[in-house]
């Protein structure tokens, strides 16, 4: 083996720093990178997981929220709405994170973090507290999804491109599903007559936990940090801003619709919390595990046309939950809804597969190639992913204030699903105009070959 294989931590530096990394070269990921990225994988999809438990964990405590706490339905839509906001937004600084301090640097510190709103949420919880109180409480637990953001840019760094969307599809699925498990786990504790001050117990030393394991476990690449010039490079280039669109969609839908399942299923259709909570978590439950099925069929087949067609299913599924909630049929919404979530979940994949694709084309394109085109691939996707990741998660905000309005003035949610299913259709027209359209043959000069050979790489993404 040689000494490049190794992956050496330098001495010069405190904790678990990785100085050489290039996992395409095949003889290196064989003998030594695979084990490492493997490793730090399941230990970002642990903290990442809880992240995600403690940032949807008020679309549980509304369930337990009724009538002594003084909300109204457009109280807690508006509270799960202002808790997913804060989720987006910080997910650009978390990007950033990994950069200024190291992958495995930040995981510790953004798993402890999560002690915060936790503990803040479990001495608060009970009926007498203020609106304004449990909001600020929300606001708090906003910072378990950055998370998602900081652990994505970390891990695209870890693996070679022809893995990225197993790779990806796994951190990201491993971390969704901490939405049905903690909804699961209220699921749980209300059959069993308990108080949400019990699911906030079980939490609490879990999220030391993780922080102990990233400790021990995790390692930092040095080539990630310092680079905080690529976020900047990201935010420059369209593809960037067209993925968020794209990934709103997707993503959008599945955080948007997670907060919002229960709520709709009571106010829409009377569901008490306990017969809600026994459906709310099939959804994000499947969902979540689709994810890297989005990404294994992106890598065989190219994210863009998994992504354009998974969007046709989306609005399927649209169509059926509009004629569901006007009919008021209970079986066909709820079925039609966790369809919904199964395609968002697997568009999650598919849509996070093109992002490394998209730049590696555009290294190609301009004259880049080997282990050149692979850091100019990894270094643009890497920082391109925590803004596309943040502008997604608005779509969530979007979802829970259509709903709050559509209840508002038609006391049903059939307006926010016809809403739903125009944005689909726009994803879909973005889709195929952008990244699968194939540009007219063209005689303006000299560029124009290059310009198509670009274009018409994408679809491969």
């Amino acid at each position: 083996m040689t000494a490049a294989s190794k992956a050496p931590a330098s001495p010069s530096r405190g904790g678990r720093w990785i100085e050489h990394w290039d996992p395409e070269d095949e003889t290196f990921w064989r003998e030594t990178g695979e084990r490492i990225a493997r490793r730090n994988l399941f230990f970002s999809v642990l903290s990442e997981h809880i992240g995600f438990s403690v940032w949807t964990l008020w679309s549980v405590l509304v369930l337990f929220m009724g009538p002594e706490y003084g909300l109204t339905p457009a109280d807690k839509f508006l509270l799960t709405s202002m808790v997913t906001l804060v989720g987006a937004v910080v997910r650009v600084p978390y990007t950033f994170a990994v950069a200024v301090f190291g992958g495995r640097n930040w995981t510790i510190i953004s798993a402890s973090l999560l002690l915060v709103p936790t503990v803040a949420a479990f001495a608060v919880m009970e009926p007498g507290t203020s609106f304004s109180t449990f909001l600020l409480v929300g606001l708090l637990a906003g910072i378990g999804g950055g998370n998602f953001a900081s652990s994505m840019t970390n891990i695209n760094a870890f693996f070679p491109l022809r893995k990225k969307g197993w790779a990806l599809g796994m951190n990201a699925g491993g971390g969704n599903i901490g939405v049905p498990v903690i909804q699961l786990a209220a699921l749980a504790i209300i059959g069993a007559g308990g108080g949400p001050r019990v699911l906030l117990g079980i939490y609490i030393p879990l999220i030391v936990l993780a922080a102990v394991l990233s400790a021990l476990r995790m390692d930092n690449i040095a080539s990630v940090k310092n680079d905080t010039g690529a976020a900047k490079d990201a935010a420059r280039d369209r593809h960037t801003w067209i993925m968020a669109f794209l990934y709103v969609g997707t993503f959008g839908s599945f955080i948007g619709y997670s907060f919002a399942f229960g709520q709709v299923l009571q106010n829409g259709f009377g569901r008490t919390p306990l017969q809600a909570a026994y459906v709310t978590f099939i959804g994000p439950l499947l969902g979540s595990l689709i994810r890297p099925v989005g990404g294994r069929l992106a890598d065989k087949y190219g994210g863009a046309r998994i992504t354009l067609w998974n969007y046709v299913a989306m609005g399927a599924a649209t169509a059926v939950l509009v004629l569901a909630s006007m009919q008021k049929s209970l079986g066909l919404f709820v079925v039609a809804f966790v369809v919904l979530f199964v395609l968002s979940g697997l568009g999650n994949g598919s849509t996070f597969k093109m992002i490394p694709g998209i730049f590696q084309a555009k290294a190609r394109a301009e004259g880049l190639t080997g282990e050149a085109a692979a850091r100019y691939g990894r270094r643009l996707s890497g920082a391109s992913m925590g803004l596309i990741g943040a502008v997604g998660a608005l779509g969530g905000v979007g979802i829970n204030l259509a709903f709050r309005q559509s209840f508002l003035s038609y006391g049903s949610g059939t307006g926010a699903f016809v809403a739903f299913l125009a944005f689909y259709a726009a994803c879909f027209a973005v889709t195929w105009a952008v990244y699968l359209r194939r540009p007219a043959a063209t005689d303006s000069g000299p560029a124009a070959p290059t310009e198509r050979t670009s274009q018409l790489s994408y679809a491969e993404v």
